[in-house]
């Protein structure tokens, strides 16, 4: 396998990803009640974050923090949550790709996760 290198391949990654996120009921909820995504309107959102992130492309402008916190207002974001959400985003890399690229994208999602579990922790107080 190779690593990624391409928007099309974050894109597939993510495509991938959604596709297992919709489908694990512990989660979907998230997507189809909660925040009721438009995928066809999102993915292009998230490959422009993820391109900019493992790229360097730039182009993401919106405030991610602040989108996590609006959905945790409206349903909790458990510590469950992102473990699943995680384990999601892992998978749909590890059955496409390897490499340096891919192991700081996988990195990048702990490290965002963490963030958003500390953020949320802040404004549950």
């Amino acid at each position: 396998m190779k690593d990624i290198q391409t928007a099309e391949e974050i894109h597939l990654v993510v495509d991938e990803f959604y596709k297992k996120l919709l489908a694990d009921e512990k989660i979907s909820y998230i997507f189809t009640d909660v925040v009721k995504i438009k995928l066809e309107e999102h993915l292009p959102i998230l490959v422009t974050f993820w391109s900019q992130a493992i790229l360097g492309t730039g182009g993401y402008v919106n405030n991610l923090t602040q989108i996590h916190l609006d959905i945790n207002a409206k349903s909790y974001l458990s510590k469950e949550l992102f473990e699943i959400w995680l384990d999601h985003f892992e998978a749909a890399i590890n059955e496409n790709f390897e490499g340096f690229n891919c192991e700081r994208m996988k990195n990048q999602a702990h490290n965002l996760s963490t963030i958003m579990q500390i953020k949320i922790a802040q404004q549950d107080k």
